[in-house]
């Protein structure tokens, strides 16, 4: 318990400072302004002070030993021997016995013998306690050491049984645990096992439906994959994008160039038939000498249908040369003449582009 109002210690030390002369506040901020007046003087008295320049770059300050009286000052203590010579101790005496004062009167007594102490009277009780507390240590302690005796044996027996008890404890023990580990070891196998069987189910469950699902979906999917050209026969596959792309173009130019062929020889001949019908339309009397008949001149022909049409134009020229002097009824006859020889000429033009087009295909 703590009361403000109680000392406790030296009060000689204590300094209590009675409530009525304890300074207001505004005493004591008076005491502090004038404590902050007074450090400020005394620092601007310091700033007042002349002090020591600050030293040039390069050079520094040392402490010099100004006063009047120098002292040397080195690393050796100076020593200085004196020596003093005294008087011999004398022995001090001997303390005597302290003796206090007497006080008091000296009074005396005369005892006679066999007034105050008779010692075969007084001894007995003694002998006789001192003999009996001997016999009874002795019985206490023999006492004592055959109940130590059974207390040992007792202590043998309990000890032998309590051992006996533990080991029956930890068998029983050990054995408890044993069935505890047997139980949670075959709790944790029936689990296992029944995680096992419960995983086979679900995988045969997943297997059984996989395949049906994908009875249908991979003929699917590699038809879809087949069809949009990730399996291919390389051979095939070349025979189509290289081999076949080659053909087409062949065939064509080919089939290009017969048309054109066709076309300037079907426009030759019915050039040729114009001018002959021309020709024969305006015959020359007689008497007069016939005018050549000027053949027409392919201005513009293909590399390839130029030999084609100098065959051509070498046909009719022929034709003209081997042929007689043409009368009034062969003038008749000439239309017919010139059509079969315009159909023979197609035969053969034909015969050859039927067989340039079997040789491109053994090609």
């Amino acid at each position: 318990m703590y009361d403000r109002r109680v000392v406790r210690g030296n009060t000689y030390a204590l300094q209590v400072i009675p409530v009525s002369t304890q300074p207001s506040l505004l005493e004591i901020q008076r005491r502090r302004e004038a404590r902050r007046r007074a450090l400020a003087r005394k620092r601007a008295k310091e700033q007042m002070l002349s002090r020591t320049p600050e030293p040039v770059e390069g050079r520094e300050h040392v402490h010099v030993q100004t006063e009047l009286y120098l002292e040397e000052i080195s690393d050796r203590i100076i020593e200085v021997d004196i020596e003093c010579q005294t008087d011999a101790f004398l022995d001090r005496p001997a303390t005597p016995l302290f003796i206090p004062a007497k006080t008091g009167k000296d009074v005396a007594t005369q005892i006679e013998e066999g007034e105050l102490f008779d010692f075969d009277i007084e001894v007995k009780p003694i002998l006789e306690v001192l003999v009996g507390k001997t016999i009874e240590q002795a019985l206490l302690e023999v006492m004592e050491e055959e109940e130590l005796a059974q207390l040992w044996a007792h202590q043998r027996a309990y000890a032998e049984l309590r051992n006996a008890e533990l080991a029956e404890a930890q068998r029983l023990e050990e054995q408890d645990r044993r069935y505890r580990e047997e139980q949670e070891r075959r709790k944790l196998q029936h689990m296992q096992m029944l995680q096992k069987q419960k995983e086979t189910t679900e995988k045969i469950a997943a297997r059984a439906f996989a395949q049906r699902y994908l009875t249908d979906l991979i003929p699917s999917v590699f038809n879809n994959l087949r069809e949009s050209g990730f399996f291919y026969d390389p051979i095939e596959r070349d025979i189509e994008t290289e081999f076949l792309p080659w053909l087409m173009t062949e065939v064509e130019e080919t089939l290009e160039r017969k048309v054109l062929g066709r076309t300037m020889l079907d426009s030759l001949i019915s050039t040729v038939v114009e001018k002959r019908l021309d020709a024969f339309s305006h015959k020359p009397l007689p008497d007069q000498p016939e005018a050549p008949v000027e053949e027409p001149k392919p201005t513009e022909a293909a590399p390839q249908e130029a030999g084609e049409t100098d065959a051509a134009d070498q046909l009719v020229t022929d034709q003209e040369e081997t042929d007689p002097p043409v009368t009034e009824k062969e003038e008749t006859d000439q239309p017919v003449a010139e059509e079969q020889l315009s159909r023979r000429t197609s035969s053969q033009l034909e015969e050859r582009d039927q067989a340039g087009t079997e040789d491109l295909e053994i090609e």
